[in-house]
Parts: C-alpha cells; sequence; structure tokens
C-alpha cells in the first residue's frame, strides 16, 4: 500500500504513517473500477457486524495491495467489535489470504487464539461467501449505568492501581487509591485477596451496599474476564479461578454487580455529565483503553480493546508486547508510548521503580519545561489528531473523551490542542469534540459511573 506521510509529523517519530491516510489513498485507487468487499463478524448474542468496503478488481496491477488492506481492516474490526466468526464476500483470493494469516498457526495466531478460545470459548472461524449470503447486520447493545439512587460502591482496577468508592444517592462519601502490580502476580490468590480488600473497605464507610458496578482493563462477557492484562501472569490452569471472582463476590455479597472494561466506563462517565451520547472514551493510561456509548445511548457489547486495533501503517512501527502486531494503539496512546519516545527526547527513565513512578518522573520534566517531556505529549497530540480521523471511520462520534495518567497536569492540554490542529488542517469534515474532563466529569468520574451500572433489583 502506498504509506503516506502526514502533513504534520509528531516531533520525535519521522516513521509515523498514519493508517488513515494509506486507507485513503487506497480507496482513492477503487473509486473508479473498484469492487465491492464485505466484511462480516458474528459475536455472542446472535450479534453480528457488516463492514462494507471496496477493493481493486484481482486483474488490477495493484490487486496484491487488497490483502494487507483488508488484513488491517479486520484486524481493527476484531479488536474494536470481537467475534469468533469473520466472514469474508467479494473476492475469494483476499478471504484466502485471511483465512491463512488468521490460522492457529497464521501470522494472527495470536488473534485467533483470543478471539476463539480465550473470549468466546469456541474455535475461531473464517467464512468465504459470495455477497447475497452474507447475513443481516444486527447491533443490539444494552442500556447500562446511570442508577445512583441507593448505597453503592464503585471500583476501577488499572495496571498501576486500584481504585474504589463508597457512594451515596451519588455522592462519593469515601475514595482511596492504592498501588499495586497485578502483572507480575501469578498467585489467583493475589488479585481476590485485593480486589474483596477494595471492597471490603468502602462497605466499611456506609451502613449497607445495595450494588456493586466496577471497571477493569480487559475483555469482560457477562461479568466473566476472559482475557485481562492484569491476569497475565496467571497460569493458563488457573485462569478459572479469576473467570468467575465477580460472580462469587456477587453472591457472596448478595447484591447486583456489574463490572464492564474501564473503556465504556470513561464513556458512560462522558455521557453522564455531558447529558449526550455518541461518546467515545480513550483513557491514557498503563495501556491504551476505550469505549463507546452509541447515539442512542446504548453501549453495544463491543470489544473496544483499542490497544490492539492497528493505527500506524509503517514497517518501522514499534511491536506491541503481547500480540507482536505493529503500530498497535498501546504504543501510541499510554506510558509505553512516553516510555518509547523518552530515549529520543534526551530523557533516561529510571529503572527500579514502578511504571507508575517512572511516567511520574518523565511528567515532572514536562511540568517544569524539558523541551523534549513538551515533545512526548506534542507526538502524542498528533498520534491522536490522525487516528480519530481513522476511529471516525469505525464509530459514530459527537464527543471524544480523553483521560487516564498520561493527560495529567499540562500533558492533556497538549495532546488535545495537536489533535486539534491535525483534525483542523487535513479533516475540516470532521466535526466531532475533543475534551479532557471538565469539572463536571471529574465530579461524575469513573467510580461514579461505575457505581451506577446495576440497576436495584
Amino acid at each position: 500500500m502506498n504509506l503516506i506521510r502526514p502533513q504534520t509529523q509528531p516531533p520525535l517519530d519521522a516513521n509515523f504513517r498514519p493508517a488513515i491516510l494509506a486507507n485513503r489513498a487506497f480507496q482513492a485507487q477503487c473509486e473508479e473500477n473498484g469492487i465491492p468487499l464485505i466484511i462480516g463478524l458474528e459475536r455472542s448474542g446472535k450479534n453480528f457486524t457488516r463492514f462494507e468496503t471496496k477493493v481493486l478488481p484481482e486483474n488490477h496491477p495493484n490487486a496484491e495491495q487488497n490483502l494487507y488492506y483488508i488484513e488491517r481492516i479486520i484486524k481493527f474490526l476484531l479488536w474494536q467489535r470481537g467475534g469468533f466468526k469473520l466472514y469474508i464476500a467479494g473476492s475469494k483470493k483476499v478471504g484466502e489470504h485471511i483465512r491463512k494469516t488468521y490460522a492457529k498457526d497464521g501470522l494472527r495466531k495470536f488473534d485467533n487464539e483470543f478471539m476463539g478460545q480465550k473470549i468466546y470459548e469456541r474455535d475461531f472461524e473464517v467464512i468465504i461467501c459470495d455477497v447475497d449470503e452474507m447475513p443481516a447486520s444486527r447491533e443490539t447493545g444494552k442500556l447500562l449505568g446511570g442508577y445512583l439512587q441507593g448505597a453503592r460502591i464503585g471500583f476501577d482496577l488499572g495496571a498501576s492501581d486500584r481504585k474504589v468508592s463508597a457512594v451515596v444517592d451519588g455522592e462519593v462519601v469515601y475514595s482511596e487509591e492504592v498501588v499495586w502490580e497485578p502483572r507480575k502476580h501469578s498467585d489467583p490468590a493475589y488479585h481476590v485477596r485485593e480486589i474483596k480488600k477494595a471492597l471490603e473497605t468502602a462497605a466499611s464507610k456506609m451502613p449497607r451496599v445495595d450494588a456493586i458496578g466496577g471497571s477493569s482493563a480487559g475483555v469482560y462477557v457477562e461479568n466473566r474476564p476472559m482475557v485481562a492484562s492484569l491476569f497475565r501472569a496467571i497460569p493458563e490452569e488457573k485462569f478459572g479461578e479469576i473467570k468467575n471472582l465477580f460472580l462469587n463476590i456477587r453472591d457472596e455479597m448478595g447484591v447486583p454487580l456489574e463490572i464492564i472494561n474501564d473503556g465504556d466506563v470513561t464513556a458512560l462517565a462522558g455521557a453522564m455529565s455531558l447529558e449526550d451520547t455518541g461518546i467515545l472514551g480513550i483513557a491514557m493510561g498503563s495501556s491504551e483503553a476505550a469505549g463507546y456509548v452509541n447515539v442512542d445511548g446504548r453501549i453495544m457489547g463491543w470489544l473496544n480493546e483499542l490497544a490492539f486495533a492497528p493505527v500506524d501503517y509503517s514497517p518501522n512501527a514499534p511491536i506491541e508486547e503481547w500480540s507482536g502486531d505493529m503500530g498497535c494503539g498501546a504504543s501510541y496512546f499510554s506510558q509505553q508510548c512516553v516510555f518509547r519516545l523518552a530515549p529520543a527526547a534526551g530523557i533516561e527513565v529510571p529503572e527500579g521503580v514502578t511504571d507508575a513512578a517512572k511516567l511520574k518522573f518523565v511528567q515532572e520534566k514536562l511540568e517544569a519545561g524539558h523541551e523534549g517531556a513538551i515533545k512526548i505529549w506534542q507526538s502524542i497530540g498528533v498520534y491522536l489528531g490522525y487516528t480519530l480521523a481513522h476511529y471516525a471511520d469505525f464509530y459514530d462520534l459527537k464527543h471524544v473523551l480523553i483521560l487516564g495518567r498520561c493527560t495529567s497536569g499540562s500533558g492533556g492540554d497538549l495532546i488535545i490542542e495537536g489533535a486539534q490542529n491535525v483534525l483542523k488542517n487535513e479533516f475540516p469534515e470532521l466535526n466531532f469534540h475533543i475534551q479532557l474532563p471538565d469539572e463536571k466529569s471529574r465530579r461524575v468520574g469513573q467510580s461514579i459511573a461505575a457505581a451506577s451500572l446495576p440497576a436495584l433489583n
């Protein structure tokens, strides 16, 4: 594919080649004689995504570009929407390429395993069909959150810290933030103990507990963690002890409990504070977490694991440590990006301390006016501008809310400024709003939004 150098270059990354520019250049080739190609994804609850695009005819001299273009689109859709059964209609050659690439022993074996057995507990399939055989779209989603009555616990499990709040009729009466490093602990008992300790502490600050709501990095299906970086150190044979953790807590405490992806809670907090819909929330912390409330006010049950979704097509793009793929969101919108760019910024990050401490070290340099540190956050802003234009091809957006440790202090303003400049100069047709949480959003916050998830029986 044509990899386009962006007009606005990240100050510390001359290799950046945005996905949106390459995709638009490819689609420009397809304007005159492109042929339809439809991607379908089936996931739990009989939900079905259809994504329609165009590719070049097989006799076109650039037809080989079809393979890379469609593979990158599929990779994005898999981690945005999720699915255990992938349909390709419109090109048998493209379909066979995808089937080979996403086979158990293919280049994307990570995705095969995660979308199959780990998330949906079944084999991942690729089905090649005709256009008229493609199933119809079925996207249901559900209304969650906004329930503030009663005594509730809200919690958020991050990779660097865990937060918990006691919330009574929408007001936080107690809150704590505890540093932990769950990714370094392989014993499920550690995780069970730490999470229960947080909930018991919050419960002790209220006369009773009516409901519990939580957010966490990872993929949750019906309150069960199917894949979560928090629990990555736990051996496969012991992961079953974690899958029913929150169901057991619900039964033990005898109250409604809902836990969902932390990105979805971010989007919900935005919807509650802005009193609007069509919100994409992006949390830039230890990784990139994302969530979405659609224009009808529904949480769609999509994975929104944009940490694994490709945003940079450069052959020199950084490799995402878990999946082994290149140019994925985690390397651009998290503390991983800060650490990656630090050497080019002339900053030596200390060893032997927690990741939270490393980030704080670089942020202190930013607040002190260090030129290299400023360029790190300016680079993230440029990344975000091009990536939001890319996301807009997959989400119907009215608002984008960014937050997380990486947006603290002046860094958040630099990110917003950089993204807005890119969108204004190169994508003026896009008119969604990008913002940090305002004072009202901060009052709602992640903990209140999480606490508001369950309806009372």
